[in-house]
């Protein structure tokens, strides 16, 4: 049954404000082109902002489809304690990633990069962005880039086991890296730069790793929870039928 969580809404939405400094780094180049690729700079915002809108619905979809897994997983694999811990440890690694401390993540990227393949070559064709509605289908294809950042929040969305629920915490991420990427789309290069101070990056890999050690904290303690209750359940079982 859906059930609206507002608190991991809220904690997918800042885990995409505080990737900002990846987003320009993986597509800032990009972003930055289609602003620039309009032939009258009017439609500069119409163009970024429908590219954004398309990404977004990417992402959403994307969380759909992961959502169903761990629903799947939760409802006949029990794999729902596992697959919040196994989210808490990946956004804990992501919050290493941003603040520059360890590159793990890396290799989820590399992974990644077999279904691009199949991608890019539609993606290549719409590059040349003229009207909203094809930068719309852009972005949408654009959300399949292979990113550490939005499988780490794939996951995350997953641990929900709902469709609904994991992608409305895709969209609210998107929704997160949105401010970031209009901004660089019009002044990727300072952006980028300014991303980069040493101190940002720090505290931005640091809220990731806060939020990843509380659902790490949180997932066990509920899976202890669950044990105890289970116990008490069995005891109580075995009490009655000795009584028989």
């Amino acid at each position: 049954m859906f059930e609206f969580d507002s608190i991991s809404i809220l904690a997918m939405l800042v885990i995409g404000l505080m990737g900002a400094g990846h987003c320009v780094g993986m597509c800032g180049g990009i972003v930055a082109a289609l602003g620039f690729a309009a032939d009258d700079q009017r439609r500069r915002w119409p163009i970024l902002l429908s590219y954004n809108l398309g990404r977004i619905t990417s992402y959403g979809l994307i969380g759909a489809l992961v959502g169903l897994l761990g629903l799947f997983g939760h409802e006949y694999l029990s794999l729902g304690p596992s697959l919040r811990i196994f989210a808490g440890v990946l956004l804990i690694l992501m919050g290493l990633y941003l603040a520059g401390w360890w590159h793990f993540l890396s290799w989820l990227e590399r992974g990644g990069q077999h279904a691009w393949r199949h991608i890019q070559p539609f993606a290549t064709r719409l590059f040349r962005v003229r009207t909203v509605g094809r930068a719309f289908l852009f972005g949408m294809l654009w959300g399949w880039l292979p990113c550490g950042l939005v499988y780490s929040a794939l996951v995350y969305a997953a641990a929900t086991a709902h469709p609904v629920s994991s992608a409305l915490s895709m969209m609210a991420f998107g929704l997160g890296t949105l401010p970031v990427m209009l901004a660089g789309g019009v002044f990727s290069s300072q952006l980028k730069r300014w991303l980069q101070i040493r101190a940002l990056r720090t505290a931005m890999g640091m809220i990731v790793i806060v939020f990843g050690a509380w659902t790490l904290w949180n997932a066990m303690a509920h899976n202890h929870q669950r044990e105890v209750t289970s116990e008490q359940s069995d005891g109580i079982s075995a009490h009655q039928h000795m009584h028989h």
